[in-house]
């Protein structure tokens, strides 16, 4: 047996006729498209008293398994369910498989298999993404399948079929929207089959990970999907601790037939530790320059009451109406609760009075007994939010013309609290300084985080709604184009609470917006699809949940994508690769004016470059991914005094960056792989000292062995083969995070 057997999958019933007498369930987005897009769910119907034959196709059941493949060629980050071919715009998965092969637990790992993806090391505990170069998590571009995910909590995959990349323009689709793109990540599903798993990881650091997927097929057509996690380690590889639990369960009845429905619930517990980052040190008394520290990138020099403490919580209710078996509404609604209790030391290299012999401390002296310093950084927040939204997706062929619509409303609510501590002088308790330390002694020291007194900053509040349309029209047999605008409202307001005196400052902001989005695509086969694409975004003060007097006033700012792109398929439609260049511009970036206290939207910079992702097998046996961008022209066009300068490349942004993976089936029990991750240099944000990390290359490995033929698979997983020390996120001139360093995990899965 050359490769894996496939498991045997349910296959829906038959096409199902309806009646006018039988159709008793009202679709529940109806209502919300009543109200701004009357007529277009009746437009899907003809006007007789009884309703055509559904055909519901075997799709329906279930969207294929990020388990079974490297490579997938559908996704719902559009909304409704497009094929990849069909996007003017290139779009990245990354599945479960990939995922279990390499070993990655976070969502922030995952997304390093995606080339074009950086960090920022700001916060801390959380997946601060650049993509192209451009920030997501300001403008709240994580989505968790459609529906907007706030950005400050440590997501984790084991609830995850797969991730979803759209670079360019998305606000067509989402509203508020980044220059980069859209990261969407894909939750487990019910299906009908009876299957469920166990893994059992050991590693490095005293690491265990238990993580049980259980899929039971409750009925003909209902099913009930749970997974669970739990996770404990010293050391992550790169300074934190973890201790960490999850629980997921999806409940789904009707599937496949007219009204199908679905129940879910997530729950994400993180009481891990943080190594919220390393100092820069010059590299000698004479040369000013900052560098890294030669340190282990498993070290840690935070105190050990650091923490970091988080959950994350939200409900979903969906219903799915087929009008036919080319027409459908799907309605979403969710309630999500966030919290965030982050307690952190911001370590630094002491000056030269700390220091031995009272010299500075340079790279040229560095040693065990060089003093580091550990100031405060706290993070209390919570945050509450409520979604809902409607997307109708349709085929019809009019005035000769073939028309696949996709058309929806969606509304947002949110609301943000940000707390801090009251110092002695404003009637709370001063909690003594974190004390110093030295490399040799590492995280040692204890401050009483529970003794202060927390009063609370500021208050966020939003209300948001939008309304979109797109058109993929076939013109001709081998062309397509893609027309679609959107309409965006928001209604936002914020409270800053002083610390001295309990005075209330409000902030008040409207904001109201059109985007769009073009394409044309030429498909001479149904193996080859090439596109040229235009779409704009815009990007509201309120993305960061936060005003002041120079945000308030602040027009949004503007971007707009260009691309031109292919994706092909191999004769045997094993291999999928996608080609692209593009051109991403950000308009009226904000800037501060130097001469007064607001925001001017003078600033404009761009990035310019091509990528390439090449998935799935080369032989029945040899599968392989790989991702790789190159940004060869990036620049700041316009600045102003504060920010990166004109002329300058902007941070964040490296040339070169790549990922590879490739495993062998052996024969018919062993399976093994490796994979390399490469990244050139990049500078930090706000660099006025011209401070780079350097490139990377770092290699990774695997060996599958199935002792008990579709029941027991051990596997053995090594990380950073050569503990290659890089820097992995980047902050000003301040610190940096270390990326992990060498690691070994064993794990046993079990199947029954």
């Amino acid at each position: 047996m050359a490769h894996k057997k496939s498991r045997q999958r349910h296959i829906p019933h038959p096409p199902i006729s309806t009646t006018a007498g039988e159709r008793t369930i009202l679709p529940l987005g109806a209502l919300l498209f009543a109200a701004s897009m009357n007529g277009w769910a009746q437009a899907a119907d003809d006007d007789t008293k009884t309703l055509q034959p559904v055909v519901v196709k075997a799709a329906a059941e279930a969207e294929p398994s990020g388990k079974d493949s490297l490579r997938t060629t559908s996704t719902r980050i559009g909304k409704g369910k497009q094929q990849l071919r069909d996007i003017p715009q290139s779009v990245t998965v990354v599945t479960e498989k990939l995922m279990d092969d390499r070993k990655i637990d976070t969502v922030k790992e995952a997304l390093k298999m995606t080339s074009g993806v950086t960090f920022l090391a700001a916060e801390g505990g959380e997946e601060d993404i650049r993509l192209r170069g451009f920030p997501l998590n300001t403008t709240g571009d994580l989505f968790i399948d459609g529906m907007r995910d706030p950005a400050f909590y440590d997501r984790d995959t084991f609830n995850m079929d797969r991730i979803e990349v759209m670079r360019g323009s998305a606000s067509m689709l989402f509203g508020r929207g980044s220059t980069g793109g859209a990261v969407n990540q894909v939750n487990k599903q019910a299906k009908l089959l009876d299957e469920s798993q166990v893994d059992l990881t050991l590693g490095s650091y005293q690491y265990r990970r238990v993580v049980a997927d259980v899929n039971v097929k409750t009925g003909d057509d209902s099913a009930l999907r749970l997974n669970a996690m739990r996770t404990l380690a010293d050391n992550n590889g790169a300074g934190s601790s973890l201790d960490k639990y999850g629980f997921a369960a999806d409940y789904r009845w009707g599937i496949g037939s007219r009204d199908e429905f679905e129940v879910s619930f997530f729950y994400l517990q993180n009481d891990n530790g943080i190594n919220y980052g390393l100092p820069y040190i010059r590299k000698s008394a004479t040369n000013p320059a900052l560098t890294t520290l030669p340190v282990d990138p498993s070290s840690y020099y935070g105190t050990r009451s650091d923490y970091n403490h988080g959950s994350a919580g939200y409900a979903t209710f969906a219903h799915t109406h087929r009008f036919s078996a080319d027409t459908e509404l799907v309605t979403k609604i969710r309630k999500g609760d966030f919290n965030r209790d982050q307690r952190a030391s911001t370590v630094r290299i002491a000056g030269a009075a700390l220091q031995p012999d009272g010299v500075l401390a340079t790279r040229e002296n560095f040693s065990s007994a060089t003093v580091l310093t550990r100031g405060v950084q706290n993070k209390i927040q919570s945050m509450e939010n409520l979604f809902a939204q409607s997307d109708l997706s349709t085929k019809f062929e009019a005035l000769g013309l073939k028309h696949e619509v996709l058309t929806g409303v969606d509304f947002a609510w949110e609301k943000k609290i940000v707390r801090g501590a009251r110092t002695a002088a404003q009637g709370g308790v001063s909690v003594p300084n974190k004390p110093t330390t030295t490399v040799g002694a590492g995280g040692t020291g204890w401050v009483d985080e529970d003794a202060r007194t927390i009063r609370k900053n500021s208050e966020f509040e939003s209300v948001a709604g939008g309304v979109y349309a797109q058109d993929l029209i076939q013109l001709a047999p081998h062309w397509k184009v893609l027309a679609g605008l959107r309409y965006d409202g928001m209604s936002a307001q914020y409270d800053a609470f002083n610390a001295n005196t309990g005075a209330v400052t409000n902030y008040q902001q409207a904001i109201y917006k059109m985007s769009q989005r073009y394409g044309v695509l030429y498909q001479p086969s149904d193996r080859h699809s090439f596109h040229l694409s235009y779409g704009t975004s815009f990007n509201t003060s309120g993305d960061t949940y936060s005003y002041s007097n120079a945000t308030v006033n602040t027009p949004p700012e503007k971007s707009m994508n260009v691309e031109l792109g292919a994706k092909i398929d191999s004769a045997d439609r094993r291999m999928s690769s996608r080609f692209a260049l593009f051109r991403a511009v950000k308009l009226n970036e904000r800037n501060t004016d130097p001469l007064l206290n607001i925001a001017v939207l003078s600033g404009k910079r761009h990035a310019t470059g091509f990528e390439t992702d090449v998935i799935g097998k080369l032989t029945p046996r040899w599968e392989l991914y790989g991702s790789y961008t190159w940004i060869w022209d990036a620049e700041i066009d316009k600045g102003a005094e504060g920010a990166e300068g004109l002329g300058q490349r902007p941070s964040l942004i490296p040339k070169h960056q790549a990922a590879l993976w490739s495993t062998y089936q052996v024969d018919e029990k062993l399976r093994v792989g490796a994979g390399a991750n490469a990244r050139t240099r990049m500078t930090p944000n706000r660099n006025p000292a011209g401070l780079y990390s350097a490139g990377y290359i770092t290699y990774d490995a695997m060996a599958e062995y199935e002792a008990i033929q579709d029941k027991l698979t051990l596997k053995a997983n090594f990380i950073n083969l050569t503990n290659k020390f890089y820097a992995d996120s980047l902050y000003a001139n301040g610190h940096y995070v270390p990326g992990v360093g060498r690691t070994v995990y064993l794990t046993g899965t079990l199947k029954f």
